[in-house]
């Protein structure tokens, strides 16, 4: 299956089951991983890829995620340090990675990890000042066709 556009992209996502989506959402997070210089972030992704992880080290990786969220935002600060901007993206990416089924936001875990990524990658085009940044959500789209072929 060949992804091309994103109402393709979310209505596959939007199929899978949620442990599913926790694993394409920590994909996902992996293609942005250097945006970010927070090690908390690594270990976050590696529980979301788990797939026997319990609801404890869930909720122990969804705080850790947000404590990285909320330091990277407070980096930023009032000047928009673009760099700290895409490690905040990151972190949220990863923490919609973990977050529990309950309380995902709409689109579920992987929608929301997908459009934090995309935003990750804005923010540091915006900072290299050159506008143009990679195709986050091509690289999506191949990302999902892979995992799926996988299954």
């Amino acid at each position: 299956m060949t992804i091309q556009n994103d109402s393709e992209f979310r209505k596959v996502l939007e199929g899978l089951s949620y442990p599913q989506q926790r694993e394409v959402a920590a994909l996902f997070v992996d293609n942005v991983l250097a945006l970010s210089s927070d090690d908390r972030i690594l270990r976050v992704v590696k529980v979301a890829q788990d797939k026997t992880a319990t609801t404890d080290e869930l909720a122990v990786a969804l705080k850790s995620a947000r404590a990285a969220s909320f330091d990277s935002h407070t980096r930023c600060g009032a000047e928009g340090d673009w760099k700290e901007q895409a490690g905040y993206f990151v972190a949220r990416a990863a923490a919609a990675a973990v977050t529990p089924q309950a309380q995902c936001r709409v689109g579920g875990p992987a929608w929301q990890a997908a459009m934090s990524c995309r935003m990750a990658r804005t923010s540091m085009a915006i900072d290299a000042e050159d506008g143009a940044g990679s195709d986050e959500s091509k690289q999506q789209y191949m990302i999902l066709s892979e995992f799926l072929q996988s299954q």
